[in-house]
């Protein structure tokens, strides 16, 4: 069964999908489900199809498991998954590189981080990616949008 990609930039929740690492120490942006082409990211010029507003996600949701092919539906990762931010620089920005390491996510871990409210401060979801031990390892991810 396919899976369902939302396209609900402007939320309040917004599932972004199973995000897979196929190559451990390549870094995959938590957006690239929805948005392959980064149309919608905040550094890319505007381009035709792109919304109106860039997501803005005031939490953020990453849940250590994987679909499974087998009577769950979703099984732990094997290893690690590294929840990183894009190098504004030098650097490989992936799970090495302690310059742009948010989270080590543990399999079965769900870790969530939230914005102060107050401040109305937010997150663009474009500057995460994962990185993992292993390949196919991953992880749900679900942004709440301000």
């Amino acid at each position: 069964m396919a899976n369902s990609i939302l396209k609900d930039y402007q939320g309040p929740d917004f599932p972004l999908g199973f995000i897979k690492v196929a190559t451990p120490g390549t870094p995959v942006s938590i957006m690239s489900v929805v948005d392959s082409t980064n149309v919608n990211a905040p550094e890319t010029a505007t381009k035709a199809g792109a919304n109106e507003y860039t997501p803005r996600a005031q939490r953020m949701m990453f849940m250590g498991y994987q679909p499974s092919a087998g009577a769950a539906a979703y099984v732990p990762n094997t290893g690690n998954v590294y929840i990183v931010r894009k190098p504004a620089g030098s650097g490989s920005g992936g799970k090495g590189d302690s310059g742009v390491l948010v989270k080590i996510l543990a399999p079965a871990e769900t870790w969530e981080i939230d914005a102060a409210a107050l401040n109305r401060n937010a997150w663009s979801p474009y500057r995460y990616s994962l990185d993992a031990d292993n390949a196919n390892d991953g992880a749900m991810v679900t942004i709440f949008v301000q």
